[in-house]
């Protein structure tokens, strides 16, 4: 799912993105650039058993950034506890010599989260756009009417 990209299911046609961030447990910089490469797969590869798509992961050493494009038929809760849960679990033994030295539980991520809804256009004019529909009678085009003899 590219920026503009629109996807389909059964009964919708739909375009949603979520900017995500999760921070460090203690706002520990334990995130190296090895590790975020390694997050960047592991949530690409989670994603993707929940129909979604990471667009982009960016971030820093206590820190990451998620553009995500989610489907419409997912709990948002129970899959950022999964991102979370499964994110962590993999880079706990991954990396467990590096985390060892920040954490003596097995801790990564802290419990709270930011996600916002992304869209190509800007609130206002979404709320524009709402609140002008029906206010104007659109002319119809004419039924096409054969020439007169």
């Amino acid at each position: 799912m590219n920026e503009t990209e629109m996807m389909s299911a059964s009964h919708a046609v739909y375009s949603l993105r979520l900017h995500i961030v999760f921070v460090t447990k203690y706002r520990r910089k334990t995130l190296t650039p090895e590790i975020r490469d390694a997050l960047r797969e592991a949530f690409a590869e989670i994603l993707a058993d929940w129909r979604c798509t990471l667009i982009e992961l960016g971030g820093e050493a206590d820190h990451v950034h998620l553009l995500v494009g989610i489907h419409p038929a997912l709990n948002l809760s129970t899959l950022i506890n999964n991102l979370k849960s499964a994110s962590s679990r993999r880079m706990r033994n991954r990396f467990a010599d590096h985390l060892a030295k920040f954490y003596g539980q097995p801790y990564f991520w802290h419990r709270a989260y930011y996600v916002g809804s992304v869209g190509g256009a800007s609130l206002d004019t979404v709320k524009r756009y709402v609140g002008a529909q029906g206010t104007k009678e659109k002319p119809r085009k004419a039924a096409h009417k054969p020439p007169p003899a």
